[in-house]
């Protein structure tokens, strides 16, 4: 008797669980105060903005547009929620359905390809247990995790020849960040390699339209023609000032590209996003697998070393691919007993790369700041200007002004703020423990209110603040 196509009820409950420990892991390290202004604080505040009708510019960006970021109008829609209830918890809350519920699609593409029941639900443990997908979970919050079901459902609209729902599926991969153009110009590849020659074109010709768009129109539009995108201003510097310097000099200077890449660090990436999965793949893989050499180049040539780890969400949409190269490999090969002890080396590849052991230690390490900053928090009115640590941006981010003093950036003056939240003991990310004491030091000389608590925390508020 021919097996059901659609998933089983089992797995519907098995990915509704995997919601709630991913949702829960995620509120845990917020309530530990182990989340970041950058990007969690960032996203929230342009979200809360939006939902209040606000022009959603970052104060702790110089005032930059929420789509110059990275183009994600999909924010927009992400506000919808915070119309019923202002909370960062929606956005915990999307990212662990985004990443648990992408073993729906997975089974069904797992089906597709004709794996038997007890072979998908190898699929749908495989990308569970890539570490990366627990890891993004935890750090912080991105909009690209949203569409990782939608980029496993390309798979399934691709292979069922559905050509106008494919086309539909990667217009909503590129509204989460500018960088998915890379999955999409990937796709596009790999049926080039297919010789499905529309398929291609449609899939490279959008990630370019796209990118061109960005790049031409949009950043230029929200910036006033100043800066630039991320890609060209910051992470591939030593090819240019300008994305149109950056591919010229790739192409024209390749010298740059061997005098500045750390090729070691990048042979170490490469072995990381493999070394769970690679004995899933099979030659029938290959095709599958080349979606992403867009991605892994430009992981492997960015000056940013965080876009070559697991911890980090660069690498997500890597292991959706990676997972549909396993589903090949097994409809090549569809041993069963062979699969399940190779699960078990993905498991403990899970248990040394994932990250739940920081919830033992280092996520425990500001368990005496909770209580303080609770008490400093809640007597903080809403519409002040709040400059505070990195880690309490996240907790205060729904407001028009707030930021956090950075090493790297002249600190601003203390009177464009009416208050002051600051730990020289624990300055936060990207502070330092003489920032902030100058800055305290300026506050009390201009005879603002502060007061101090036992693990090091200060609140000072203006005269009016009071």
């Amino acid at each position: 008797m021919k097996e059901k196509a659609q998933p089983p009820l089992q797995l519907s409950i098995a990915s509704l669980a995997i919601f709630f420990l991913l949702w829960g892991c995620a509120a845990i390290r917020h309530a530990l105060l182990q989340s970041n202004a950058y990007d969690l604080g960032l996203f929230d505040q342009w979200i809360w903005l939006t939902s209040k009708g606000l022009p959603p510019y970052s104060s702790m960006e110089e005032g930059v547009h929420m789509l110059a970021d990275h183009g994600a109008w999909a924010l927009y829609l992400a506000s919808v929620p915070y119309l019923l209830h202002s909370s960062v918890q929606w956005l915990f809350a999307t990212q662990a359905a985004g990443l648990s519920f992408t073993a729906i699609p997975l089974w069904w593409v797992s089906k597709q390809a004709g794996l038997k029941e007890s072979l998908c639900w190898v699929i749908c443990g495989l990308w569970w247990l890539q570490p990366v997908v627990f890891n993004a979970n935890l750090f912080d919050f991105h909009p690209e995790v949203w569409v990782m079901p939608i980029l496993a459902s390309c798979y399934l609209a691709n292979r069922a020849n559905k050509g106008w729902l494919w086309f539909f599926l990667l217009l909503l991969l590129l509204s989460c960040r500018d960088g998915l153009t890379l999955v999409v110009a990937g796709l596009g590849l790999e049926q080039l390699i297919k010789k499905k020659w529309i398929w291609a074109f449609s899939a490279i010709g959008l990630s370019m339209t796209w990118l061109a768009l960005l790049n031409r129109w949009l950043y230029p539009l929200l910036t006033g023609n100043k800066g630039g995108p991320k890609a060209a201003s910051g992470l591939f510097s030593y090819l240019g000032n300008s994305f149109d310097e950056v591919v010229l000099n790739v192409l024209t200077k390749p010298h740059l590209l061997i005098e500045n890449v750390d090729w070691i660090s990048g042979i170490f990436y490469l072995i990381l996003i493999c070394i769970a999965i690679v004995p899933f793949w099979q030659q029938a893989s290959l095709p599958v697998l080349t979606a992403g050499i867009p991605l892994i180049l430009v992981n492997l040539l960015s000056e940013s070393s965080s876009q070559r780890t697991l911890i980090h969400h660069y690498s997500l949409p890597l292991a959706v691919i990676a997972v549909v190269g396993a589903i090949d490999g097994l409809a090549q090969k569809p041993s069963i007993r062979l699969p399940f002890r190779r699960l078990a080396w993905a498991a403990l590849c899970w248990a040394a790369l994932a990250k739940p052991w920081f919830f033992t230690g280092p996520y425990l390490n500001r368990l005496n700041a909770i209580e303080p900053a609770q008490e400093a928090m809640s007597s903080i009115d809403v519409s002040s200007r709040v400059y505070t640590t990195s880690y309490l941006v996240p907790h205060l981010s729904h407001r028009k002004i707030i930021s956090f003093p950075k090493e790297m950036k002249q600190a601003p003056n203390i009177d464009d703020f009416d208050v002051l939240l600051l730990n020289p003991i624990d300055p936060g990310w990207g502070s330092t423990s003489s920032l902030q004491k100058r800055l305290l030091s300026d506050a009390k000389r201009e005879k603002w209110e502060c007061k101090s608590w036992e693990n090091g925390l200060e609140l000072c508020k203006t005269p009016t603040e009071l």
